[in-house]
């Protein structure tokens, strides 16, 4: 049965955790998608990063020796798309993601912590990358773990996603005039805004892909 894992990891266990010390506060980075590789390996070559100037980012991001060929690609108000190529030694987490059969619905990180939702199509793709973890020192809190119906496997929408899109509708967030604005969503919920926002554009990508015929027919991998 497919199972959606929730965790949290300390900043500096993820490649980007030492970029945080060097920026203001407030600055998060989410991580966008997993993409396969020829090799049969996967990267995460995508990431939004909130809450700094777009020349403050490049300037950290280069210097960082687990980063390479930083690039922006897209930005929106105060959000910048970046994309990059990780270097292995650096990996860390991120090869754990990437080398067991567990797939990154969300990951989101501040100078305090990140934290993730993957989902295993099985009990024992969850223990392969629990087991990853502890071999390779990495210490994970695990915060919550959902059984999914093979109805929710395949809308790929997690518990947090459907609660902000109904909250998000019964707000008002949907209508035309807009009744309520993204703070009054994340109010209902009693979450930071960078939360309700992830959650609505996952979980509307999601079923959209869903309605659409797959993730073939999605958008590129540029997003």
């Amino acid at each position: 049965m497919a199972t959606v894992v929730e965790f949290t990891v300390g900043a500096e266990v993820f490649p980007l955790g030492s970029v945080f010390s060097e920026l203001e506060g407030g600055v998060s980075v989410e991580l966008e998608r997993v993409v396969p590789r020829d090799d049969g390996s996967a990267v995460v070559p995508y990431f939004w990063v909130r809450g700094v100037d777009v020349d403050e980012i490049l300037p950290h991001f280069a210097e960082h020796p687990g980063v390479r060929d930083i690039e922006v690609v897209d930005e929106f108000e105060t959000q910048y798309l970046l994309r990059c190529g990780w270097v292995p030694e650096y990996a860390g987490i991120i090869a754990g993601l990437t080398e067991t059969e567990v797939t990154l619905l969300v990951g989101e990180g501040t100078e305090d912590e990140w934290r993730f939702e993957v989902r295993g199509d099985s009990h024992r793709a969850v223990a392969d990358f629990q087991r990853y973890a502890n071999e390779h020192g990495i210490s994970i809190t695990v915060t919550a773990v959902q059984s999914l119906t093979p109805q929710e496997t395949n809308s790929s929408l997690t518990d947090a996603q459907r609660d902000a899109l109904l909250t998000a509708l019964d707000c008002g967030y949907y209508d035309s005039p807009r009744e309520a604005t993204m703070s009054d969503v994340a109010d209902a919920l009693g979450v930071s805004q960078q939360a309700v926002s992830s959650r609505l554009r996952r979980g509307t990508r999601h079923l959209i892909e869903n309605t659409s015929g797959g993730a073939e027919n999605s958008r590129s991998s540029g997003e």
